[in-house]
This record gives C-alpha cells, structure tokens and sequence, in this order.
C-alpha cells in the first residue's frame, strides 16, 4: 500500500513539472515559438544539410554552405541506427522549452529519491535545480545542445550513486548507461566534461571511505567496475558521433596548431590561452550565484534602455568636443553590467534560499555527501574564474587532458548549480528528519549561518557603494565624473534591489526552519514555505531573461530569413525586438535571394554587410566564405586571421578568387549591392607552375601574392607526390563541373598534357575519395587549405564524394554496444528477481 501510495505521488509530481514548464512557457499555447539567436543561425548554416535530407531521404556529412565547406557533424547530422539519440527525441516529446524544463525538473527529481528517499524533498530539490537561472539565460540564446545535455546531469549522477551508495548494482547500471548515452547524444563535450571533474570528488570520496573501511573495498571496487563499464558502453553507444568528431576535432581550431606566430605554436593542440580564457568569471561576480545582479546583471537587463537613453541625455547636455567622446567611446562596454566578463546575457544566479540552504547542508547533510560536493563546488568556482586565478588555470591548460579543448570557463558553473541544490536537500533532510542531529547543535548552526549570511548582506546593503564602486577601471579611467556617478548610482540601485529580496527571502527560511525546530511549524508547511519563496525568487528572476518576448509566430521562428517587407512583418515587430534583426535584414536577404535565383551555379558568395564570419544569412540562401560556427576547420580559420582581420585590398581579393567568390554583397543593410566578381577563380583550374615552401607559415603568406590561376603553392614535403608525374602548360585545357552535391562533384577535363587540377573545394584529409575515370587516386593539399590532383593529358572525368568510413564503421559499435546495454540489463533484472524469489521460498519455508 505505502509503494502503491509512493507512486502516485511521484506520478503527481511529474505532472507538477509539466505544469509548471507549461506555465512558464504559456506563449506556446498560442502556437508561438522561441525565437533563439543560435537557433537562427544554425537553420541558416544547416539549410543545404536539411534541403539534401528532404530531397533525397539520405544524409550528407559535408557540407558547402559556410566557410568554404566543412563536415556536418556539429551541424545537425543525423547517423543510421542511432537508437540512443531517438530515445533522446522521444523523451523530448514537448514542444520547446517546455520539454528542457520538464527534463530538468524530472532528471533532478529522480536524483532526490535516490539521495534521500522522499518525494517530498525531490520536488523541492526539482525546483531549486530545474528554475536555475543560467538555463534561462541558454534557452533564451538557443543553445539547445548544452540545455539538453545538462537535463542528463542529475539522472546520470542518481545512477552513478545508486550504485556506489545505495548498493543497487542492476538499476544503478541501467539507470547510469542510458543516461550516459543520452549525454553524450546531446553532444555537447564541454559540459559532460565539467560533471566529470566533479564526479572525480565522488570517486575519490568512496575510495577514501574504502580505505578507512567505512565500506568493503569489495563494494568500491565492484561499484567502480560496474560504473566504469556503464560510461563506456553509454560512450559506445555514440560511436558514430564520437568516432566522426573525433577525427573531425584534429583538423579544427581544437586540435593542433599548424602555424608559428603570436598566438600560435606549431603542433600544440587546442586553443590559445586567450581564447580559452575570454569568457572568465571575475572573483567578486561569483556572489551573482546569491544576488544576481551585484555586477548589474547581464548587458542588456529590462532596465539598460532607460539608464541608456539617460547616458545619452547627458552626454549631449555636457561633453563639448569629439575628443571627450572619443574618450568616452574607449571605456564604454554597457550600461548595466560592470563585471569581468567581455560581456554577459545573465548572470549564473542560483537563488538566494538555494544557497543559503546549501551553506547549511554542508555542516548538516551526510558526509558521504558533504565532502565530496564541497571539493567539486570549490574546485569549479576557481576554475570559472580563469585570466582571474591563473596559477589553477595555467595548471588545467597544460596539464589535464581534453581542458584546452574548451571555451568560456564561466560555464562550468553549472557544476555548482547541479550541486548546490543536491547538497540543500540532503541538508534540510536531515535538519528535519535525523535524530542524530541534536537540537543544540541544529541551532547552533541555524543561528551561526544565518546570523552570517544576513550579516553580510547588510553589509553590503549598507557600504556596498563605497566597498564595491559599481564601476571598472575602464570606466574609472575613461569616464567623466558624471557620468561614472550616474551609472554608479543606477548600478547600486539594481544591486540593492536584489539584496534586499536576499535578504527577505533568506530570513524567512531562517525563521521557517527556527519554527519548525521549536515545533512551531510543521515539516510540510516549512517546506510549502521555502519552496514557494524559492520558486517566487527564481521565477521572477529568470523572467528578466526568457519571457514572453522570445517567443514569435511560427512563421518567424521558422523562417527567420524573410525577403519582403509587409505590413504584417512591421506590425509583429513591433515591441519585440527579438523580431527587429528580421526586418533590419530584409533588403540583405532579398539581394542574396536574387543572386541565387538568377545564378544556380556552384559559387560562394563575400557578404561584407552583416558580419562575414558572424551570419548564416548568406547560407541560408547560396554557399558562403563565412558562416557561424564554434568549431571551424582549422585551416579556414588560419587564413580568417591572416586575410579578413585587416582587410587588405589586393590581398583579400586575391583569396577571395581562390575561394570562389563570384559575387561580393557590399553597401549597407538598407542598400546592398550585389558585385559580380568576374576574376573568381571558378570551381576547378589548371596550374602550370607549382611553388614549393618549406613552411605552413610561408604556405598561407604566399597564396594572398600569387596569380593562383596559374601557381599553385605547395608544401615541401608533398614533392613526392609528384615522383614520376609532369606538369606542362596547355593553354587549351580546361576543367568544368559538371554536378554539384554537397558530398558529390564531378568535373570534365581536357587537355593536351599532364596538369594539376585545383579545385576550390576546402582540403579534409578524411573521408574524401578522388576519382579519375572511376578510378581511384590520390589527391593532395594546394594552396594551404584547397584539394588537387594530378590529372594525365587527353579528357576525363574526375569525380570527388564524401564517404567517411569512420560512419559506417561507428554504426555497427553503436548499435553493438546497445545490444549489450539491453542483454546485461535483461539479464540483471531477471537474475534479481531470480534471487527475490528465492529469498522469498525460503522465508516461506522458514
């Protein structure tokens, strides 16, 4: 009966989650959708991915649309008997957000029953965890890969300790395996690679237990088998997505270094320490985590319009001369954030009861628990800091495995926002339930942490404007005093805003828990309490990020690339401007709409007004030399540097023409013009000299010079390739594409004597396959980053397709590794409920 009764309250609380995710997400009843900015711009990059699959019902792996060509596998690439990634789809089933929040509130909930057996606690640790801030603020961005991953956190660690602390090895298994495999489906890295530091601490911490023989040695060792065996099957379950990336990864911006220069050492892998380190969080900033706008919140908080229309008051009633605003001008990065960070959507707040709850848990909660947690929480707090904490960063960089892979280190905050609200439910747990817990001591501490906590806040309340400024050097130094004391003054009002509510919000769950100890309140009515001023807290705080302005009619969300301006667009976009960047680009769009319609040609196309390497606008509508990507092919990513950081005007044309550029869209947003390049190389040419260099340095400096039409530069090391071969010149030759796929090209050549073929197509040593007169051959590098091959007199026709074997080979271990998921989970529920029978014959016999 007391099972039966357990299960429906678990079933009700699922159905709480639903309602809530629905009701923070009530725009979606009216049919809109989110309108997310990465999501924009995948759909852009991805269109020749998604255009191929609905014509033909098959996948290309490659793709032309952004950066000269690039694999798709961080672009949306679907894999053949990929089971664990349609588990991931159905168990998404609502309509976005609303299934992230529903994922993040279940995943957490399951974690609660396994770390303390009660539903009560599990659906407030749900919402303590399932209303962080920083979810909000990547759902609202689009970045559904990292929401979606980070949904798997909490149901992967419940497994992981069912096994280690609850001794339950089969469901423990089960419940680790599938939500490992559903982590790594979700493919973001970074942040599975973040839990991993943090679950080092819980093994660690079992292992120091095993040591002092609190546990059987036995018991560790087993459970570590078991855990070890459950991440390598869920990893083996993805090996098509890993096995792809992973030889995708050495030929990006993560994997090795080519060239030697300032920010570059050829052979070092990852990248550079300026990049890594760009997104750190600053030392004070990490109280944003209790008051979330200390350091004003994110750049654009519901306040920065007003305070941003009084700077500009201000600046025309008192600067004088262009010398002043040219002054201005240098220190100026926004009205409301004042933190370390080059600038921010939102701050990583976790809510000001979570935490104070969490302080508490780490003198009440089990030390099995409290250790551990507090290891990974302090560990990743450091590590978000980054340039701030060098020494630890410096550490991480150039001595843990896969670190310098990894971006942003704000982000690892997460760690804490997954284990804050873990360890605030343990805590309150005990403090209500545990008996070995003496009042003395609860109150003891009760009065030592809150009497600290709401200290420090009236501290802050009371000095905060002269202990903390609310200004940064910058401002110091470039600022008039009038307006560094205005902004000051608008800064500190945020500040005292969301202290105040800290402040609030922390002694009424110091007095809940006072009563409650003195039998003055009863536990559920304690726990009603908190979860709803937590819940108000965080609610609000999240709508400052995602609210109803991030939704629009569907017909914007999914077609976010609109060529015709209308009364409709106009109306829709007014008092949301999520939509403004839609009609801003409308006269772009419609310019690229027409190149393509009146040119089906394979080209490429130089957009050089809304940000090259910043849009997928140009994809969306014909192959482009830019794009919006994270991780680009390494190589592309050199001559970005070497070329477009400082727009050379014979140089660039030059690599421009190397790349295909038939037509340049230059002007403004208001008047584009479309400029037919007519010196473009084309998509494949003959060279008749070969220039060989002895460096990659020599290699990329030599291409923005030469006449590529008729040289190709080449490395030093690939002279054998031409061992027994000629090249002549022919002034008659000729080389033309005959048929253009994504992942299949074909030209027709012809010529009276031996020539090298340049095509500009991006050089992927992986997976392309060159044929002359179905023939298979060799192909080589020209040029730094293009395909060649050498190509004998008379005619032929020379194809190039992209079949990467890494594909079908992954296929088979996933599906392999699945099947083993399924018959070691069979068998370990029948073998348990094998040996309950058996228990239960011979207590009948006894």
């Amino acid at each position: 009966m007391a099972k039966n009764k357990n299960l429906i309250y678990i079933a009700i609380s699922l159905v709480v989650f639903i309602v809530l995710a629905f009701l923070y997400s009530t725009p979606v009843f009216s049919g809109k959708q989110l309108f997310q900015h990465d999501i924009v711009q995948y759909r852009g990059g991805a269109k020749e991915l998604l255009d191929y699959r609905a014509d033909t019902g098959n996948e290309t792996y490659w793709s032309d649309s952004m950066f000269g060509g690039m694999p798709t596998y961080q672009m949306g690439s679907q894999f053949k008997g990929d089971i664990i990634k349609k588990i991931d789809s159905n168990l998404n089933f609502l309509p976005r957000p609303v299934n992230y929040l529903f994922l993040l509130f279940a995943g957490f909930f399951f974690l609660g029953m396994v770390a303390v057996r009660n539903w009560k606690y599990a659906l407030l640790g749900a919402t303590f965890f399932g209303l962080s801030t920083y979810f909000y603020i990547i759902i609202a961005a689009g970045h559904n890969g990292k929401v979606n991953t980070i949904e798997y956190f909490a149901p992967l660690l419940a497994g992981i300790i069912l096994v280690y602390i609850r001794k339950q090895y089969i469901w423990g298994f089960i419940a680790t395996t599938l939500f490992m495999g559903l982590q790594i489906a979700a493919n973001h890295p970074q942040m599975t690679y973040y839990l991993f530091l943090a679950l080092g601490f819980l093994f660690l911490s079992e292992l120091v237990r095993a040591i002092q023989k609190k546990i059987p040695m036995k018991h560790f060792l087993i459970s570590s088998g078991i855990i070890a065996a459950s991440c390598a099957i869920g990893v083996g379950m993805n090996s098509q997505r890993i096995m792809a990336n992973s030889e995708y990864i050495k030929e990006t911006v993560r994997g090795k270094q080519i060239l030697t220069n300032d920010s570059h050492t050829s052979g070092e892998t990852g990248l550079d320490k300026t990049s890594i380190l760009m997104w750190s969080y600053g030392k004070l900033e990490t109280l944003n985590l209790f008051i979330p706008r200390l350091m004003g919140g994110g750049s654009q908080e519901p306040e920065a319009k007003e305070m941003m229309n009084r700077v500009q008051e201000l600046i025309q009633e008192n600067v004088g001369s262009q010398a002043e605003m040219d002054r201005i001008s240098k220190g100026f990065n926004g009205v409301t954030y004042w933190g370390d960070q080059p600038g921010t959507s939102g701050p990583a707040y976790q809510g000001a009861v979570v935490c104070f709850l969490a302080l508490l848990g780490f003198f009440f909660a089990w030390k099995k628990y409290r250790y551990w947690i507090l290891g990974a929480s302090i560990l990743t707090v450091l590590l978000a800091w980054g340039s701030n904490f060098m020494p630890l960063s410096d550490f991480f960089i150039d001595y843990v495995p896969f670190y310098s892979k990894f971006r942003a280190p704000s982000s690892i905050l997460v760690v804490v926002e997954l284990l804050f609200p873990l360890i605030a439910i343990i805590g309150i747990y005990r403090f209500f339930t545990d008996e070995k817990l003496t009042e003395e001591y609860k109150k003891k501490i009760l009065i030592y942490v809150s009497g600290g906590t709401l200290g420090f806040l009236l501290i802050l309340l009371l000095f905060g404007k002269s202990l903390l400024g609310f200004y940064t050097d910058g401002e110091k130094t470039y600022f008039p005093p009038f307006l560094l004391d205005y902004l000051s003054e608008e800064r500190f009002k945020l500040f005292r805003i969301d202290a105040i509510k800290a402040l609030l919000y922390v002694a009424i769950t110091a007095a809940v828990l006072f009563m409650t100890m003195k039998k003055k309140l009863s536990q559920n009515i304690a726990l009603i309490i908190i979860g709803a001023v937590s819940l108000f807290d965080l609610w609000t705080v999240n709508k400052r990020y995602l609210n109803d302005e991030n939704y629009v009619d569907k017909v914007f969300a999914e077609n976010p690339f609109q060529t015709e301006s209308s009364d409709l667009l106009a109306e829709k976009v007014q008092g949301n401007p999520n939509l403004e960047s839609i009609v801003a680009n409308v006269n772009v769009n419609k310019t690229l709409e027409t190149i393509a319609e009146r040119d089906k040609t394979h080209y490429r196309v130089f957009n050089n007004i809304l940000g090259t390497f910043s849009e997928t606008n140009t994809s969306y509508f014909k192959s482009s030399i830019g794009g919006y990507h994270a991780v680009k092919l390494r190589r592309y990513d050199d001559v970005i540097n070497e070329y477009f950081q400082v727009m050379d005007s014979v140089k660039v044309p030059n690599i421009l023409n190397l790349l295909n550029a038939k037509y340049w869209v230059m002007g403004g947003p208001d008047k584009p013009q479309a400029m037919p390049n007519a010196k473009a190389n084309g998509n494949a040419w003959f060279v008749s000299d070969l220039k060989f260099v002895n460096t990659p340095d020599e290699e990329i400096k030599s291409i923005g010079v030469i006449d590529s039409k008729k040289t190709a530069v080449m490395a030093a090391e690939d002279k054998a390739y031409f061992t027994g071969k000629t090249v002549q010149a022919d002034s008659t030759a000729f080389i033309n594409l005959t048929k253009y796929q994504p992942n299949e090209l074909e030209f027709k050549s012809q010529s009276k004597t031996p020539q090298l073929a340049v095509f500009s197509e991006i050089y992927y040593p992986h997976g392309w396959k060159m044929f002359v007169d179905e023939k298979e051959v060799p192909y080589i590098k020209a040029d730094y980053l293009l395909r060649a091959v050498h190509v004998p007199a008379g005619t032929h026709n020379i194809r190039m397709v992209f079949e990467p074997e890494v594909i079908e080979k992954g296929k088979w271990l996933s599906l392999l590794c699945f099947g083993l998921f399924i018959a070691l989970s069979a068998f370990g529920i029948f073998w348990t409920n094998k040996n309950k029978k058996k228990e239960q014959l011979v207590e009948k016999t006894v």
